[in-house]
């Protein structure tokens, strides 16, 4: 094996948080920290999460199909129970910057979940969506007779808080083609599949969504990978990328 391979098996251990669980994805620089607050809802028991959902609506979205808006009112959270939902917040100019990609266990719509104020980003459907919808005078009530919930919700709210912290320590101290390296590989820990010494990214994400990640144009995104590819580091193809030495790729970070 290629000493400067990271051994793909091995990696995928370390970072994936189950087996049966695609994470979330945002920039941060603790990879384990990704899918934290998925499991939000984990203390409740079998009754008090019927009761939630009894006091939720289901809702569908198709791809592409905005969930809420910036600068609409907040009316509650909607819980993600199938697919990926994005966040992101669109500047004066109409350029978006992604903040995460969310995935089934996580909410979106925060952070006045009691409702009031308005969104500051918007959400989006990457793919066809299932959500359970809780308006806020839902959620005060079942935090009114329900304690465990109330702390769910507390848990789920410090992990939102501690993904946009590393998001802004990120954006700030991190330089766009550092953002970019480490992007690609959360992707390969998280989405990755081992295939001898490489890493098949498997979700597929296009320049312009990297772009709108890292805070660069998709321009800016394709030369820097293509540079990356020149240098051995991934292969780009127009169905997939592959990680082909993730040790350099962590290098750059």
């Amino acid at each position: 094996m290629n000493k400067m391979l990271r051994d793909p098996n091995r990696m995928k251990e370390e970072a994936t948080p189950a087996p049966d669980r695609v994470s979330a994805v945002y920039l941060s620089e603790v990879l384990s920290d990704l899918d934290e607050g998925a499991d939000f809802l984990s203390r409740l028991n079998e009754t008090d999460l019927a009761a939630v959902r009894s006091a939720g609506t289901a809702v569908r979205c198709g791809k592409g199909e905005g969930v809420f808006f910036q600068g609409d009112r907040h009316s509650g959270i909607w819980l993600i129970e199938k697919g990926t939902v994005r966040t992101f917040y669109a500047g004066p100019s109409g350029r978006e910057i992604t903040l995460a990609l969310w995935t089934p266990g996580h909410f979106v719509g925060g952070p006045e979940i009691f409702g009031g104020g308005t969104h500051m980003w918007s959400a989006d459907a990457q793919e066809d969506v299932e959500l359970l919808y809780l308006t806020g005078a839902r959620i005060r009530q079942l935090i009114d007779t329900m304690p465990s919930f109330a702390i769910c919700i507390i848990n789920g709210l410090v992990a939102k808080g501690k993904c946009y912290s590393a998001l802004v320590q990120m954006l700030g101290t991190r330089s766009v083609t550092e953002r970019l390296a480490q992007l690609l590989i959360i992707l390969a820990d998280t989405h990755g599949r081992p295939e001898g010494n490489r890493l098949v990214i498997e979700k597929k994400i296009t320049h312009e969504h990297l772009a709108a990640i890292v805070g660069s144009t998709r321009q800016w995104a394709t030369m820097t990978l293509d540079k990356f590819q020149k240098k051995g580091l991934i292969t780009v193809s127009r169905s997939r990328m592959t990680i082909e030495n993730y040790e350099m790729l962590r290098g750059l970070v």
